[in-house]
């Protein structure tokens, strides 16, 4: 079982930090009159708004750091590698196709449904079996992570329509889906040397 490189804790600590810290100061400059319920974070992004460039900025950082982290991630399954690959290329997309001021966008919302699609995907991808295998990457968790993202996605796109808490919903799961990283490299780094596992 390869080992994991240091820096994958680095970027894969950073995904969460850059997304939720970019949601807070663009929602701040952009005013009172933005609803953190209601309303997506692509609104955040849109041109036009007080704090679309710190939004876009976020997009890119995560979409970096789910890159590097894709790269570092040695001990995960290559599927499950080029899954966290391509959720962060979507995130650098949907920083590239930006929801527009007023109205909706196919374009912004086909990327979007393809990076929920494949960071859902991603933890189930990546699983092995075994008993060095650290446990973040075993199929349980790995499943049980992939179901609790897909059931948060499926949430986020019922509040979609029904125009509730759409925004609420759309935190909870890219908040997991940001963090998960995080904890698979952190389970890997911590993986006891007598399991046969090089941390």
């Amino acid at each position: 079982m390869r080992s994991v490189p240091t820096w994958a804790l680095v970027s894969s600590g950073c995904a969460p930090v850059f997304l939720i810290v970019g949601w807070l100061v663009a929602a701040s400059l952009q005013g009172p009159h933005y609803d953190h319920a209601t309303q997506t974070i692509s609104v955040l992004a849109a041109p036009g708004n007080s704090g679309s460039w710190v939004m876009t900025a976020a997009f890119i950082a995560l979409g970096f750091c789910h890159l590097l982290t894709a790269w570092g991630l040695r001990p995960a399954a290559t599927a499950g590698r080029m899954a966290l690959a391509a959720g962060g290329v979507s995130a650098l997309v949907v920083a590239m196709v930006p929801v527009p001021s007023s109205g909706g966008s196919l374009s912004h919302g086909s990327v979007t449904a393809v990076a929920f699609a494949v960071l859902a995907a991603w933890p189930v991808l990546a699983a092995r079996a075994g008993a060095a295998v650290p446990w973040a990457l075993r199929p349980f968790p790995s499943l049980g992570a992939t179901a609790v993202m897909t059931v948060g996605a499926a949430w986020f796109l019922i509040e979609l329509h029904l125009h509730d808490v759409a925004g609420v919903a759309e935190r909870a799961v890219t908040t997991l889906q940001s963090v998960w990283p995080f904890v698979v490299v952190l389970s890997c780094l911590r993986a006891s040397p007598r399991d046969g596992y090089r941390s």
